[in-house]
């Protein structure tokens, strides 16, 4: 197991490119299974999740390049169906929930899948009715296996339909999207997923020559084709990296510059932080953060405290509200943090109490930021990160606190955040994997 040793305290500067979108990166990779012809796909991040969901669709038979760096091609000509039955096949996919993305593509293509419970994050209860019962309303079967717990999946012809989705669910959207766009006839899909990620998997879908009509909103309209074609994608700016650095540089007094962050795809994410008094300037595409000795928490226009919850889009991402919990414990000023969607995402406050912070946790689902303004520094502890983003949130944390501080379980960290020492370290952070 590695760990991240930080001296803090020290404020960093200069220019960061985020990585490529991971969750974007996800989605799209799996939409390769939909067509024999090349795929090329720009701008995916070298991260944990994101290769392990390369390293499956090698093992099921895609032919996968790499010319460069950023860019790999993926050619779905030979595809071994046996393989899903494998016990190798259910221990790559039980390490990440992404692969739940497969099913919609395999059944769509060849009219047969498989789905193991999948890993990820452990941040509550995330169920995958929406995937099934959106392919269930497409046609396809499913067959539990209780000695292997897992589903098979079949559906020889699946046929479009209307459907209401029982939540706005992304990585739903996305399986039910791949599967409905060589169903036959014509599929409508109310309540959808309107993130950019979705808009930028259903523009690559336009382009192997699906037909997708409402992208970007939450009606779609799908027409099926009896086949598609290769074609050319690449990735947006990773939104979750632009807000960490964004609190990043607010948290270490540091000025820096995030370059090509997509501003027109970041939503109310740059507003939220404005909220919490940090200074965000747009300059073209990029985005000017100067070093902040004080930020100021608003209050509502009833001087009520600020609260900050997350929301599907356009709403404020469920991924930064652990970024905004920890730039709240320096800000002036004090707010209440909602994390409505997933129940057990505020439980790494207790290590943040630990370095010093004022945070009174509610229930499962809400914090209480008391700012310290400043005045009483974070201090360095040892501590593990539980997840993706809790564990960015710490690292923010140890680089603002005085003192060095240990985190343990970085793979969690390496899961979503390219290279994420050595680009701190470009900047001036004192950090080094041990």
């Amino acid at each position: 197991m590695n760990s991240f040793e930080i001296r803090g305290g020290k404020p960093l500067k200069g220019d960061i490119v985020p990585q490529g979108a991971k969750n974007e990166a996800l989605q799209v990779i799996c939409a390769v299974l939909l067509t024999p012809e090349k795929v090329t796909i720009h701008n995916i991040p070298d991260i944990r999740d994101v290769n392990k969901l390369i390293e499956i669709l090698q093992a099921l038979g895609v032919k996968v390049t790499h010319p460069g760096t950023g860019t790999w091609t993926f050619e779905a000509r030979d595809i071994n169906l046996e393989f899903m039955n494998s016990p190798e096949f259910r221990q790559m996919v039980g390490n990440l929930r992404g692969s739940i993305m497969i099913l919609g593509p395999m059944l769509a293509r060849f009219g047969k899948g498989c789905v193991y419970l999948p890993g990820g994050d452990k941040i509550g209860r995330r169920r995958l009715d929406t995937h099934f019962l959106g392919l269930q309303k497409l046609g396809a079967s499913f067959e539990y296996h209780s000695k292997e717990q897992f589903f098979s999946v079949k559906a020889m012809q699946l046929k479009g339909t209307y459907m209401l989705l029982d939540e706005a669910s992304v990585t739903g959207t996305a399986n039910i999207i791949m599967a409905s766009v060589m169903a036959k006839g014509r599929t409508t899909i109310f309540n959808a997923a309107c993130e950019p990620y979705i808009y930028q998997l259903c523009c690559m879908l336009v382009r192997m020559g699906a037909k997708i009509d409402g992208i970007g909103s939450n009606l779609l309209f799908i027409d099926g084709v009896n086949s598609l074609q290769g074609c050319e994608h690449t990735l947006l700016a990773d939104m979750i990296e632009v807000g960490s650095f964004i609190g990043l540089a607010a948290m270490t007094r540091s000025e820096i510059t995030i370059k090509n962050v997509n501003c027109r795809e970041l939503g109310m994410i740059p507003d939220v932080f404005r909220k919490m008094g940090i200074t965000v300037v747009n300059q073209g595409d990029d985005l000017y953060i100067p070093a902040h000795d004080h930020y100021e928490v608003e209050s509502f226009m009833d001087g009520s405290i600020m609260t900050i919850a997350d929301a599907p889009w356009p709403g404020f991402s469920p991924d930064l509200i652990s970024i905004v919990l920890v730039i709240a414990t320096q800000a002036r000023g004090s707010v209440l943090i909602h994390q409505k969607m997933f129940e057990s995402r505020l439980f790494f406050v207790d290590k943040l109490i630990d370095m010093g912070a004022k945070i009174i946790l509610c229930d499962p689902h809400r914090a209480t930021v008391i700012g310290l303004d400043r005045k009483y520094p974070l201090r360095g502890i040892r501590m593990a990160s539980p997840d993706i983003r809790a564990g960015v949130a710490l690292l923010i944390a140890a680089l603002s606190a005085d003192g060095t501080s240990i985190i343990d379980n970085i793979e969690q960290i390496d899961r979503g955040y390219q290279k994420i020492d050595h680009r701190l370290a470009m900047l001036g952070a004192d950090i080094r994997r041990i």
